[in-house]
């Protein structure tokens, strides 16, 4: 029997999508003018210090293979975790060189930025909800305001708008690598007689975090293919 967990879940990104969907595009556009940001080559953004991972879609994780053999991991927040104490998580990030800062950053310049993942390409514009100090679930549209980069540059109404597509599009392809994710999965758990344990991932987690070798299952191009992690 699929758990209802999955169910919930997918109702809740299904939600989110309609919602991006539906955002207004000249309200997203006049946000963009008027935050007016601009790279001033801080690097801070590829650091785990401030950005904690960089997510992949998958179509960003073919392009970074076809780069590089090693430069994958699985995404750290994981979605759900089997009765066996197995995590499945939606996709890959980007490893990071032991300083925390990226893989491809040399010198506070993106080695492959031509080549860049989507993702970073939009930074810091995104469009999703999230909880406020107060509890409160709202729009988000930039990540870090204030605390790296330029600010209120000028931008052209076409720029923004190019902006505002690239976002939205960029939203839609990561909910909707969740909804796969999580239909994989209920197709998974239903064929294995498996089941979402919250406890069983709480339990897991703690062990992770002592340092022991958890597996996770990352879903890539339809199949997961299982990894083997320990906490760095």
């Amino acid at each position: 029997m699929v758990t209802s967990a999955i169910e919930d879940q997918l109702g809740t990104v299904n939600e989110e999508l309609e919602g991006v969907q539906d955002y207004p595009m000249d309200g997203l556009v006049s946000i963009i003018k008027e935050v007016g940001f601009e790279c001033d080559f801080c690097a801070r953004c590829c650091t785990r210090q401030f950005n904690d991972h960089v997510f992949l879609l998958t179509d960003d994780a073919l392009r970074m293979t076809e780069i590089s053999s090693d430069v994958l991991e699985p995404a750290p927040y994981y979605e759900l975790c089997d009765q066996k104490g197995r995590f499945y998580v939606s996709g890959y990030a980007l490893k990071a060189k032991e300083d925390g800062s990226c893989i491809f950053l040399k010198d506070k310049r993106c080695t492959i930025y031509e080549q860049r993942p989507m993702i970073c390409s939009l930074y810091p514009y995104m469009l999703h909800r999230e909880p406020d100090e107060d509890g409160n679930v709202d729009w988000r549209q930039i990540s870090g305001l204030n605390q790296h980069g330029l600010y209120h540059t000028e931008i052209s109404d076409e720029e923004a708008q190019d902006i505002a597509q690239q976002i939205k599009t960029y939203e839609t392809a990561y909910l909707r690598q969740l909804i796969a994710f999580y239909k994989k999965a209920q197709e998974h758990f239903s064929r294995n007689k498996l089941k979402h344990v919250q406890g069983v991932y709480d339990r897991e987690m703690r062990k992770f975090k002592k340092g022991e070798e958890i597996t996770v299952l990352v879903l890539f191009n339809g199949e997961f293919i299982e990894h083997k992690v320990r906490k760095q």
